[in-house]
């Protein structure tokens, strides 16, 4: 399909080529990830699309949706297209810098939320301290922060670029003044016994299901925000005796995981309190919880 060419090219011939050629291209959900790149390119919603099925598009939107449509035949994920996810019900930016958030990393705001109830009881007065352990696109620590707006939030990543993009997430949403930025190496050079949650959505993929992951996602995403070594444990490995000395008694680590690490990571926490594991809505343990002593 030429989208550039003179000829006249309406609204629903244009998005319905754009189908078969990502359909063609064995681009899953072709006909949602055609409109959002024409939404996109137009700037507009989707009922716009519905309601104007007639319109032309001028030549400089043509040869734009032929771009979008070209980078989305050959993987590139519609997120780093558009520059845009939505997560907790906020629009972040998201580039090749950054992980692209994902519904399942809801869960670990929600397992926060459901214990800082029980953190501000044993501490009534003072803020709750809370760290994001590479923090990527700032998705989770800008969540808490506007879920828990009587918290100190702190957020950390060994990448300067994702820190960028983390720091503009932040003053679009106004929390820049909320959440303090620190490029580290996870917890490195934080002050010890003073969070009371570490949360993280590490990398937690083994090398070796390299196989099983999308196509998309091994290519174009962050490689170091995917696979933590050979076995998928490598970061949190680290991360857990860091987290340890970083939380008051009583404090709580939360961070991300998947079910074939499930039982290994249930182990490394075995000295911890109250280990627990919350499934997704595939019933995929998605979850690990852990209290210091």
């Amino acid at each position: 399909m030429v989208l550039c060419s003179n000829s006249l090219v309406l609204l629903k011939d244009t998005l319905r080529s754009a189908v078969d050629r990502l359909a063609t291209a064995g681009v899953g959900s072709p006909r949602m990830n055609a409109e959002l790149l024409l939404m996109f390119t137009l700037a507009c919603d989707r009922a716009y699309l519905f309601a104007h099925p007639e319109r032309e598009l001028s030549a400089e939107e043509k040869a734009r949706y032929e771009e979008a449509l070209t980078q989305r035949a050959r993987g590139v994920p519609a997120q780093y297209i558009t520059g845009h996810q939505e997560f907790w019900g906020m629009d972040f930016i998201v580039t090749p810098a950054v992980l692209i958030p994902r519904p399942e990393t809801e869960h670990v705001i929600e397992t926060v939320l459901h214990l800082s109830n029980v953190v501000r009881a044993s501490s009534p007065g003072s803020p709750t301290r809370i760290v994001d352990v590479g923090t990527g696109s700032g998705c989770v620590a800008i969540a808490l922060a506007r879920e828990l707006p009587q918290s100190e939030v702190h957020a950390t990543d060994i990448s300067p670029a994702a820190l960028e993009v983390a720091q503009a997430n932040a003053a679009r949403h106004q929390f820049e003044t909320r959440i303090r930025f620190h490029q580290t190496d996870l917890l490195q050079g934080l002050d010890p016994a003073t969070f009371d949650f570490v949360v993280s959505n590490p990398p937690y993929v083994g090398e070796s299901e390299e196989d099983q992951v999308q196509l998309e996602v091994r290519k174009f995403e962050p490689r170091n925000a995917v696979f933590a070594g050979a076995t998928g444990l490598e970061v949190i490995e680290r991360l857990i005796p860091q987290a340890h000395a970083m939380l008051k008694p009583g404090g709580w680590l939360i961070i991300e995981i998947s079910g074939t690490i499930v039982d290994r990571v249930k182990h490394l926490l075995s000295t911890w309190e109250q280990v627990h594991m919350t499934n997704d809505l595939q019933d995929i343990p998605r979850v690990a919880a852990a209290q210091k002593s």
